[in-house]
């Protein structure tokens, strides 16, 4: 994979682990698995972020719950099919960990760099209290063809700046990658809890 690939995705998350390893998927004959981290906030609440990792780079049939963890890699994203419907998956593809014995600083917990490209246009809303917000689905390219799309949402002046942004802008993001809770209604009788995955912006600029 060519060094600017890497270069427009990096993330970077510091979490307890909190699952076991599920299997997800094997390509050529490399196994991929599923596994939870627990990453503090500020606030002192706690994103549950799912991580993809390699069984080359662990042993996926050793239990490492409430172990310490930094992942370094990508967050990316696929489409499952459900049905007669496509849903977005998001996870962080790890291309390397190192375990901690303890962490204090948790400023550097959970770090991300996104350099794509505006693939929709951007939704702009205010909440009823008043705060500004804007919901933007960034393109960010791949090797071989691939693209990667990712929820973003942006606060205030941010919120406003974004609100701008043309389809087919090409967009810098600084941000923080954070899980949300939210009711699916799939009837009228019929809802489900699900948990969404994007990325809360706290800086960005647009790159042309």
């Amino acid at each position: 994979m060519s060094e600017k690939m890497i270069e427009n995705n990096k993330v970077s998350v510091i979490g307890e682990i909190i699952s076991g390893f599920t299997f997800s998927h094997e390509v050529f004959g490399e196994g991929f698995y599923m596994v939870d981290v627990a990453v503090n906030r500020l606030s002192e609440q706690a994103d549950v972020i799912p991580l993809m990792i390699s069984e080359r780079l662990i042993d996926v049939e050793a239990n490492y719950i409430g172990c310490t963890m930094e992942a370094l890699g990508q967050f990316r994203s696929y489409n499952r099919h459900e049905g007669t419907k496509n849903r977005l998956v998001l996870s962080i593809f790890v291309r390397e960990i190192h375990f901690l014995e303890e962490f204090t600083d948790y400023t550097k917990t959970n770090q991300i760099f996104l350099d794509g490209y505006i693939c929709k246009a951007p939704i702009y809303r205010k909440t009823p209290l008043g705060r500004e917000i804007a919901d933007l689905l960034l393109a960010v390219n791949r090797p071989y063809g691939k693209s990667d799309y990712i929820p973003c949402i942006a606060w205030g002046r941010n919120a406003r700046y974004a609100s701008g942004f043309e389809v087919g802008a090409r967009v810098k993001v600084w941000g923080r990658v954070q899980s949300r809770e939210y009711t699916k209604k799939l009837s009228e009788t019929e809802c489900e809890k699900r948990i969404a995955y994007e990325v809360s912006v706290s800086k960005l600029e647009c790159a042309e």
